[in-house]
């Protein structure tokens, strides 16, 4: 209230500057002006004119500026009454109400944004009688409406000064009024104008201002007027209630919300995104994509959530965090994949050489989706030594499909929530790395590398090879649950592929969720493949050197293989390849001369004498030195056991940092040369007589496992009798103290690690014959098998008749 003789209100016959004024005047008599016959009328938008009040009014329709000028010009009255919709641009007698207020135009003038204005006083009220026509303005007949005086003076003057006394109290409760107002209403003498005059400042609706104005009892009016008042004073005290509190109870964070607001205020300024841009955006995206019916649901439930939350709360940054996950996660969106099994095979075989067992799989699952149109992905594991090209072959699969490509390193992983995610309610919570994985690649059906699965660990804070349970499981997995989601995920149409170095250390149940793919180690032939085909051209390509600068020769790769590596894959071989060309490179930035066809022998004069002298065949002039073969978690090597006779008590001592396993399997070996002594021609008194010591060198490294039994028998056999071990022959295999030979795992790489050292015969466990049919011919070739059920064969076949030169010559008692 009374904000409008300071500030002013819109209205107008079109839109009004109104600022009611008493102008001096209090009391004017109808009888002072010449009335009009017929009465021409100006409609106001959204406020009324009383009787004795002055308002200015902003003239915007042209008609009403018409008529406003010819009223000042001629100084005639005219009909101000109000619309009964202020949206109604061009009214008619149906569009305004029947009784106004005669008025003249005391001013008309220019304001200095390009309005006309004009100033209107109140005279007295009028009714229409008779619409006369609507062109060029409306026109009216009416008759003059007197106000009826009350009958009750002591009411009314009482109700007199509850209006005072109510309007000086809004004056004081509204923060924007001047105190000088709550003087002018107390010195207004006449009831008629004080009446008026509140009337016409008080805050209400225009439909309620027509209704005083057409009240013609004045105690009426002041009875409605006072009930506008009360209404009015309950709503400022009710606002005045609130403000105190919420300023005695304001908050640090609540100040901070102020600042924020600041802040962003100069965002907007400087063009930065606001939160309602940023929802906008993601309701957006929400359009385009192909939601299930709980993913949707829970979306729009986000969205709404975050219209509703202070942009500059803590909470609204980790909500706005959880709807841009859900929405670029990629939600029943797949890639094609191509069927073309010939274009497969051809991209698996270029990209590697080998890997048969793998490739086939890979084709055979392309086969089957291709006649059935749909099947679960497999969950495939390679296993097999570091660098044989196990993670690699994920790249090359994801192109032979023309799907996209994921991995995930899972060596060191302790948490679960890595898998699962981390629940919301946490702060920095985020999805687990299988579902951030599936958002940066934007499909749910990629290739997707689960390396080192055999690496996983578990503390305090869960086990996470369990909650791969879900994830490799094909029942399970097209309901993967995430923490941070809170919502399922299908994963069946992920083809995982995981990788290890070894099986035993993966958890049984996990192990049995998936399709085992041994990746064995290369020999020389396949390794000097895969270098001239892939090694050398992308080392040359990353040292800048052309093809046509630089080749190597066959043999000069070759002793690189056989020199300076001793791995089952080829990654330091790689390395080394990378050492050579970075040594030609210099030679030509330095413009000197070399030889562009390398050859044996400038292969040291590049990488210095060959260092890898491990795994040589050392030949069978000493009794008890025999050759063995081990599985590592790099591949097969060959290990040889040696052993010595020694005067004493006929201990048994042994050394070269053995587990416990291999210690029993040679107390097996030591009895059962004493159990069988007499079919060998050994005396008992030798072993009352004589220590036997066992040694395995490389005493630094750990051994363990009972792959050696029957090397260690055959050693204490050849030491006992003297005899020597057939040439070039190694063997593996576990006994029993009855002297039974037993199967061991690791066969082909074992068989590598024999070619590796020119080893030409090998004794292998009857029982592993039947692995040796499904190694490809290549590995095999040159070597001759020997399969032995019994120690009695392995003794027949690797114990020559012939000893050895300078044989120890035992004394017995």
């Amino acid at each position: 209230m009374f904000k409008d003789i300071i500030f002013g209100n819109k209205n107008e016959a079109n839109t009004a500057e109104m600022i009611p004024l008493a102008a001096g005047i209090e009391k004017l008599s109808v009888d002072d002006f010449d009335l009009p016959e017929e009465l021409q009328l100006l409609t106001l938008r959204n406020t009324v004119l009383f009787p004795q009040i002055v308002i200015p009014i902003a003239v915007g329709r042209k008609k009403s500026l018409k008529l406003i000028k010819e009223a000042h010009k001629k100084d005639i009255l005219i009909g101000i009454i109000s619309q009964k919709d202020e949206k109604t641009e061009d009214p008619k007698f149906n569009d305004i109400y029947k009784i106004g207020t005669l008025a003249r135009v005391i001013k008309l003038f220019d304001m200095p944004d390009g309005e006309k204005t004009a100033v209107l006083q109140g005279i007295t009220r009028f009714k229409i009688t008779e619409e006369l026509s609507v062109k060029p303005y409306l026109k009216v007949k009416y008759n003059i409406i007197p106000t009826n005086e009350t009958s009750d003076r002591k009411k009314f003057e009482a109700q007199l000064l509850s209006v005072k006394e109510l309007s000086v109290k809004i004056i004081h409760l509204s923060s924007n009024l001047p105190k000088e107002a709550a003087f002018a209403i107390n010195n207004i003498d006449s009831p008629e104008f004080l009446i008026n005059f509140v009337s016409s400042n008080t805050d209400v609706r225009a439909k309620e201002k027509q209704k005083l104005l057409e009240n013609n009892d004045l105690s009426g009016r002041a009875a409605l007027l006072l009930k506008y008042l009360s209404e009015e004073v309950q709503k400022l005290e009710l606002k005045d209630n609130i403000q105190n509190k919420a300023k005695t109870e304001m908050s640090q964070q609540q100040k901070e919300y102020f600042l924020h607001q600041q802040m962003k205020a100069i965002q907007d300024e400087l063009g930065l995104e606001s939160p309602k841009v940023e929802i906008e955006e993601l309701e957006k995206k929400a359009k385009k994509k192909k939601w299930n019916t709980d993913a949707e649901e829970a979306f729009k439930k986000q969205i709404n959530r975050l219209k509703q939350i202070n942009p500059m709360a803590p909470d609204y940054s980790y909500q706005l965090i959880y709807a841009q996950t859900l929405v670029d996660l990629p939600w029943n969106e797949y890639t094609k994949d191509n069927f073309d099994l010939k274009r497969a095979k051809k991209i698996l075989d270029d990209d590697h050489y080998g890997l048969d067992n793998v490739k086939d799989r890979i084709l055979e699952h392309l086969a089957v989706l291709k006649l059935k149109g749909d099947l679960k992905a497999p969950i495939l594991c390679l296993y097999g030594p570091p660098g044989v090209g196990k993670t690699s072959l994920g790249k090359s699969v994801a192109h032979a499909l023309e799907r996209k490509y994921a991995r995930m390193s899972l060596g060191g992983l302790h948490d679960e929530a890595e898998i699962r995610g981390h629940r919301k309610t946490y702060i920095g919570a985020m999805p687990g790395r299988i579902i951030q994985n599936l958002k940066k690649v934007k499909s749910s059906n990629p290739v997707f590398i689960l390396d080192e699965i055999d690496k996983i660990g578990n503390d305090f804070r869960g086990d996470p090879s369990s909650a791969l349970l879900e994830v490799l499981d094909p029942e399970q997995n097209n309901t993967f649950y995430d923490n941070y989601l809170e919502l399922e995920f299908d994963l069946s149409k992920i083809l995982f592929i995981a990788t290890a170095n070894s099986l035993n250390t993966i958890n049984s149940a996990l192990r049995d969720r998936m399709e085992l793919i041994e990746v064995s180690g290369y020999i020389v032939e396949e390794k000097n493949e895969i270098a001239k085909r892939h090694l050398i051209p992308r080392q040359l390509k990353e040292h800048g050197l052309k093809v046509s600068q630089l080749k190597f020769s066959k043999e000069a790769i070759e002793k690189i293989i056989t020199d300076y590596t001793g791995e089952s894959g080829v990654r330091n071989l790689e390395k080394k390849i990378a050492e050579v060309i970075r040594k030609i490179a210099k030679k030509i930035a330095l413009e000197e001369d070399y030889s562009k066809l390398l050859k044996t022998a400038d292969i040291e004069d590049y990488l210095g004498i060959p260092r890898y002298i491990k795994g040589k065949y050392e030949g069978n002039e000493f009794a008890g030195v025999v050759t063995g073969l081990a599985w590592t978690q790099v591949g097969g090597k060959i290990l040889f056991i040696e052993s010595s006779v020694s005067k004493g008590s006929g201990q048994l001592n042994l050394t070269g940092n053995l587990g416990q396993v291999m210690k029993e399997s040679a107390v097996i070996a030591f009895e059962y040369m004493k159990a069988h002594a007499e079919d060998f021609k050994i005396k008992d008194s030798i072993f009352k007589n004589y220590n036997v010591h066992i040694h395995v060198p490389e005493g630094a490294i750990p051994k363990d496992g009972p792959s050696a039994g029957i090397t260690m028998v055959t050693s204490m056999a050849s030491v006992l009798t003297q005899r020597k071990i057939k040439n070039r022959l190694a063997m593996t295999g576990e006994m029993t103290l009855r002297g039974k030979v037993l199967p061991v795992g690791g066969i082909k790489e074992k068989i590598l690690a024999a070619k590796r050292a020119d080893i030409k015969e090998l004794i292998l466990p009857k029982d592993n014959e039947k692995d040796i049919k499904e190694i490809n011919d290549l590995y095999l070739k040159g070597l001759k098998f020997h399969f032995a059920e019994t120690i009695t064969e392995v003794l027949d076949i690797a114990l020559l008749k012939q000893k050895v030169n300078n044989p120890v010559r035992f004394k017995t008692k």
